[in-house]
Order: structure tokens, then C-alpha cells, then sequence
């Protein structure tokens, strides 16, 4: 299987150029709005879905949302490219969750949520942390689409579906049916498409703390319990919620701080649902 894996990642088509052009305009001080919209204009399936989800419950605007200006002055420009390189890398990857038993939407919404989350819980603890993580937590379990392609592909959904309703841990089950953990899947797809390396190590090293470069140990802790708390089967769960609680506490960071980050987004999507 590892094999398998690591062939189809080498596989992989090429980042279309849109990718590369939001990649560059992130890295670009003082960039304007203006300047996003043209690189976005360019792939009405970006359009479509960054308005899908300023509409959604995620966020309850008062309003329709119904042009990208409007909608990157709402969402913010780093939470819009998530949006948009989302969707591109997943168009660019033609897979879909079968194995998982969730669909696009769902992953696009969860992948919403782990954006939502770090800009309620780490904004006001560190607003530049709080920009250099929006990407990797929209993005960190893009892998999922090739472990879910390689388990179809082996004839394994059933198998691999009644492993997730039994251990309920992912990352076991993908680690024994895929060979490696989606995080490392990610970033190794990320690193063969030279991706940002802010990235590709944010992303990699969650779960392998004891591996991990000391500059990136707080992302990686952080992205962690972020990928707890967005579980694509059950996001937001009571459960996933004490999980990521015992990971607030091993890690010494503001327990209070947490829950109430967590629980006004809970109250927000009730309101808004």
C-alpha cells in the first residue's frame, strides 16, 4: 500500500497556475482586495464556492452575500485564499470521501470550521499566529481525498469504514489501511507541488511532536487539537471536544480562554442554523 501511496502522489498532476498566483499574492505585503479578485475571477469554481460559504451557517451574515468583494470584505483576505486554494487543490485532486462516508460539502464545511475556530481562539492571542495558521488548518487534511482514493481503489471501504466506527480514532485507521497518517500525506502532496514551507512543516509534524522543529511546535499543538475538534464525521462532537480539552491541558495553553472560544462558536452555529 505504501508503495501504491507513494506513486500516486508522485502522479500527481501540476498545481494550476491560479494556485501558484494565490500562493505568491499571500507572500505579498500590502496586497489589495482588487488584486485577489482578479487572480480569483479567473475560476468561476472559486467564485461558486467562496460565496457558498460566506453564505452558509458557518457565519450567519445578515445579508445575502452575492459578489466576491463583498465576500472577501466579510471573510477577510486570508480566509478567502483558504477558501479558494481549497477548492482548486480538491478539483485538481478528482477524488472524493467515499471511504469516509462523508461528502465534499461536508469536508469543505469542517474545513471552514477549523478556519472559524482559529480566528475566534487564536486572534486574540496572536493575530500574525493567528494569519499563519487559517491556511494550514483549511488545508491539513486535504490528504484525505488520496487515502480515501487508494482504499476504494483496493476494494476497502467497507473494512476501513467499520475500523472508524470501532476504534473511532482516524489517524489509526489511516496510519494501518493507508500506510502513513493523512498529516504526513498532506504535506508530502504539498512539498511535491513546493508549497510553502510555513505549510508543509505546520502541517507534517502534527502527531510527530517529538520530531518536530522547535519554531513549529506551537502551530503543530494548535493544529492538533483544531484537526480534533473538526473530526470530518463528527465535527464539534461532545467527544472530539473533551479529546481536544486533555490536549488543551498537556500543552499548558489558557484552558478558559479555549472553552469559551469553543463555546461561542457552538452558540453562533445554533443561532445561525
Amino acid at each position: 500500500m505504501k508503495k501504491k501511496l507513494i506513486e500516486k502522489m508522485d502522479s500527481l498532476p501540476p498545481l494550476p497556475s491560479s494556485i501558484i498566483e494565490l500562493d505568491d499574492f499571500k507572500r505579498i505585503k500590502n496586497s489589495t482586495p482588487e488584486k485577489l479578485i482578479k487572480i480569483i475571477e479567473q475560476d468561476p469554481l472559486m467564485i461558486t464556492t467562496i460565496l457558498r460559504v460566506a453564505n452558509s451557517s458557518m457565519f450567519g451574515f445578515r445579508s445575502e452575500v452575492d459578489t466576491l468583494s463583498r465576500a472577501i470584505h466579510l471573510l477577510g483576505m486570508n480566509f478567502t485564499i483558504s477558501v479558494a486554494m481549497g477548492t482548486v487543490i480538491q478539483e485538481t485532486l478528482k477524488s472524493n470521501l467515499c471511504a469516509y462516508a462523508v461528502t465534499t460539502d461536508d469536508f469543505m464545511a469542517t474545513s471552514a470550521l477549523a478556519t472559524k475556530i482559529v480566528n475566534t481562539w487564536i486572534s486574540s492571542i496572536d493575530f500574525d499566529l493567528k494569519d499563519e495558521l487559517l491556511l494550514p488548518a483549511f488545508l491539513q487534511e486535504t490528504g484525505k481525498f488520496v487515502i480515501s482514493e487508494m482504499i476504494q481503489e483496493n476494494r476497502q471501504t467497507e473494512e476501513f469504514l467499520a475500523a472508524l466506527d470501532k476504534n473511532k480514532d482516524i489517524t489509526l485507521c489511516e496510519e494501518e489501511f493507508a500506510g502513513y497518517s493523512c498529516a504526513r500525506i498532506t504535506a508530502n502532496i504539498f512539498k511535491n507541488w513546493s508549497l510553502g514551507h510555513n505549510l508543509i512543516f505546520s502541517i507534517g509534524f502534527v502527531g510527530d511532536l517529538e520530531n518536530c522543529p522547535k519554531e513549529f511546535i506551537q502551530k503543530v499543538q494548535i493544529l492538533e487539537i483544531i484537526k480534533i475538534l473538526t473530526n470530518v464525521r463528527a465535527p464539534l462532537s461532545d467527544e472530539s471536544i473533551e479529546k481536544a480539552i486533555t490536549k488543551v491541558i498537556e500543552y499548558e495553553l489558557d484552558l478558559e480562554h479555549f472553552i469559551n472560544s469553543i463555546d461561542a462558536i457552538k452558540e453562533e452555529l445554533e443561532n445561525n442554523s
